[in-house]
């Protein structure tokens, strides 16, 4: 909205576009998340202590990780646009970016934990990706915060 609303930056309608088509991407993976969580539960309720139980249980949590982590990856570049429009953008309208990067900061955070809850233990680069996006995003969150 604060981009939409800045007439005299000329970068505003590229902003606007790419944080419409994050937009659309975060509503698909809402329903993507719930598909993988459901794929998740019907893992669970195989026979318990079979090693089919547990390879379906792990590939299904392994599949899981991915939606949170396009969650993250989505949230780190809601936060850069929030930043850009921050920056650049009205003063008048600069409270909206606030928000926009903060709430893509816990989006962010929230992804990562999901990763990480999904994938267990395991060293898997997912897991280090998903926290590296939210540092990444509280950053920006922090420099939204702070801009003049």
């Amino acid at each position: 909205m604060a981009a939409r609303l800045t007439r005299e930056w000329p970068q505003a309608s590229d902003v606007v576009e790419r944080a419409e088509a994050l937009r659309e991407l975060v509503a698909s993976l809402a329903v993507a998340d719930a598909e993988a969580y459901a794929q998740v539960l019907g893992a669970r309720r195989l026979s318990r202590g079979s090693a089919a139980r547990e390879a379906e249980v792990g590939a299904a949590l392994s599949r899981a990780a991915d939606v949170p982590l396009a969650v993250a990856e989505a949230a780190s570049e809601v936060a850069t646009l929030a930043a850009l429009v921050a920056e650049a953008g009205s003063e008048a309208l600069r409270g909206d970016a606030v928000v926009a990067a903060a709430i893509a900061e816990a989006g962010a955070q929230g992804a990562a934990e999901l990763v990480a809850i999904n994938l267990g233990d395991s060293d898997d680069a997912r897991v280090r990706r998903a926290k590296e996006l939210a540092a990444t995003t509280r950053e920006a969150a922090q420099r939204v915060a702070g801009a003049p």
